[in-house]
């Protein structure tokens, strides 16, 4: 295993820096020219990756935030800071890719922070975690999450400015991650596993030079 870079703190940093530029009076613009709108289809293809650390509200801000401080250091320790850093942002990319269809206007880390709760549900499922006011497993949890986005694709909380779209595509690439870690760790394991074969000729002939004399 790798050692822990800590990376998920850096992203927060990012987050947290990003926000505080969009709110400065000086710097006029500056969301606009970063969060992800039809322009992203049209050349500005850097807007999929930076509308990741764009957040709407402070309390937009501290959730995201809160849940990739816990979330994001659980799944570095597990899988190791190179591969957190390519679910995150595979995750968040994929996401703004189907978000951007179906939104005139979003931003924030919610896609790629749903793929890094998938990935960690496939992972360690029954890790026990807080949500929605209860302590339950990971599994358990992801599926409150995905019914609560799926009930507001449908209109069940009233309008929302949630992106429901962009969390159900993040999770599922999340999952998709997650099982392909797993599958290569079981390679890994397996291969380790060989056992180390002789040739039946070369170990009569080893053996009748070196022990029958």
């Amino acid at each position: 295993m790798e050692k822990i870079k800590y990376y998920f703190l850096w992203l927060v940093g990012i987050c947290v820096g990003m926000f505080v530029l969009q709110n400065l009076p000086g710097i006029p613009g500056f969301t606009d020219l970063l969060v992800l709108n039809d322009r992203a289809s049209n050349g500005e293809v850097w807007r999929f990756v930076s509308s990741i650390f764009l957040h709407g509200s402070l309390s937009h801000l501290l959730f995201n935030m809160f849940a990739l401080l816990f979330f994001g250091f659980s799944l570095e320790r597990l899988i190791g800071s190179r591969r957190f850093l390519m679910v995150f942002f595979v995750s968040g990319i994929l996401a703004n890719l189907v978000a951007v269809n179906f939104y005139d206007s979003s931003l924030g880390a919610s896609g790629a922070i749903y793929g890094v709760l998938g990935a960690l549900t496939i992972i360690r499922p029954m890790m026990m975690v807080w949500a929605f006011g209860f302590i339950v497993p990971m599994f358990i949890a992801s599926f409150l999450w995905i019914g609560a986005d799926v009930l507001r694709l449908y209109g069940a909380f009233g309008p929302t400015n949630v992106g429901s779209i962009a969390h159900l595509s993040g999770i599922v690439v999340g999952f998709l991650m997650g099982v392909y870690y797993l599958i290569n760790k079981l390679k890994i394991k397996n291969k380790n596993k060989e056992e180390i074969r002789f040739d039946e000729d070369s170990f009569e002939r080893w053996e009748d030079r070196f022990v029958k004399r």
